[in-house]
């Protein structure tokens, strides 16, 4: 198979990058697409039920678990 030259691997090394720096960026957008519709149903006057049903789960959840200051 030969050699393999250098640009090829410079070629490889950048594809690579630009190709994990593409997912990254489109994972980090819909995380902010989640977040910011997070933040727009919590201020609303009506909760949604999916709200609702999620506070009720973390509500419950922090009674089970007691929490504990951590030291500083």
């Amino acid at each position: 198979m030969g050699e393999l030259s250098l640009y090829a691997v410079l070629g490889l090394s950048i594809g690579f990058l630009w190709g994990i720096g593409c997912s990254l960026a489109i994972l980090y957008s819909i995380y902010l697409g989640g977040y910011r519709k997070a933040v727009e149903d919590s201020m609303t006057e009506v909760k949604p039920q999916r709200f609702v049903d999620a506070m009720k789960k973390i509500q419950a959840r922090r009674k089970k678990i007691p929490v504990t200051p951590h030291s500083a």
